[in-house]
């Protein structure tokens, strides 16, 4: 199987478009399709369904998109391990939950790409579950989430402490009035003692799996959430956002996870020594 095929075959799953899926791919949408029927004939299954106006996933499709992901994954570290690759770069392929991105990953790409110039980055967004797995399969060389297994072949450590605070719309909140709150995935340990201690006020009314998300939510339609201090800062300088006063704090620990035996493990401890909480 050719692996332009499977790119292909991933560009219309999202796209469910194959002009749209043609340009972005530069090709013409017979060369699209083209590809798709040999995949599909391959295969021996129907990939889309054509029935109706927009292309449709069939449930064969849907089981190839995360086949197809996880393959193109390991041909870009066998081009890497068998030197097809650009010569003098390394590959490093970071997964982590979907909340930690803008919690602290952001800022910590940015670094290893100003100081590690011949490293080129791969990012994936995988449940802590699939994270440990993709580890282990060694598809990802780095993996990061909030509560690490304890393993003899998995090294984790601590890369940062996120103090959480809640904050509000509404300069005038109190925890005797909270209302409209945005419930954020921060991992078991954190989302029990919240749901704890608002059980009684019945004040939750949303749930979201990333701070940015809440953060832009409140922001534009009022209500509060409980969000990394760093990310409230310059919302609270402005006034668009204030802290509820007397409000329970709370504080994630955010851990890195990789191969006790990797061949990059060199490179990974390189990469971690960039955030600030290792180094010290």
């Amino acid at each position: 199987m050719k692996i332009e095929l499977l790119t292909t075959f991933l560009e219309v799953s999202q796209t469910l478009h194959v002009r749209v899926a043609a340009d972005n791919l530069y090709l013409t949408q017979a060369a699209v399709s083209s590809r798709i029927k040999q995949l599909e004939e391959e295969l021996g299954v129907q990939l889309f369904d054509r029935t109706q106006k927009r292309l449709k996933l069939t449930a064969e499709g849907h089981r190839l998109v995360k086949h197809a992901n996880e393959m193109l994954i390991m041909w870009q570290k066998l081009k890497q391990d068998v030197g097809v690759a650009q010569p003098n770069a390394y590959q490093l392929f970071v997964g982590s939950m979907m909340s930690i991105w803008d919690i602290v990953l952001q800022d910590w790409l940015q670094k290893i790409h100003r100081n590690l110039d011949d490293v080129h980055l791969y990012t994936h967004t995988y449940s802590p579950l699939e994270l440990r797995k993709q580890v282990i399969s060694r598809l990802v060389d780095i993996a990061f989430l909030f509560e690490p297994p304890f393993t003899e072949d998995i090294v984790n450590e601590k890369v940062a402490t996120v103090p959480l605070q809640l904050v509000s719309t509404d300069r005038d909140m109190t925890l005797h009035n909270i209302e409209n709150m945005v419930m954020v995935d921060y991992g078991e340990s954190v989302n029990s003692q919240i749901l704890r201690d608002y059980s009684e006020l019945n004040a939750i009314r949303h749930h979201m799996s990333q701070p940015r998300i809440a953060l832009n939510f409140i922001l534009e339609a009022s209500g509060c959430a409980y969000l990394p201090k760093q990310m409230c800062f310059e919302h609270i300088r402005k006034g668009k956002l204030h802290a509820v006063e007397g409000a329970p704090e709370y504080s994630r620990d955010i851990y890195a996870i990789y191969l006790a035996k990797s061949h990059k493990k060199q490179l990974v401890q390189d990469a971690l020594m960039l955030f600030p909480y290792v180094r010290n």
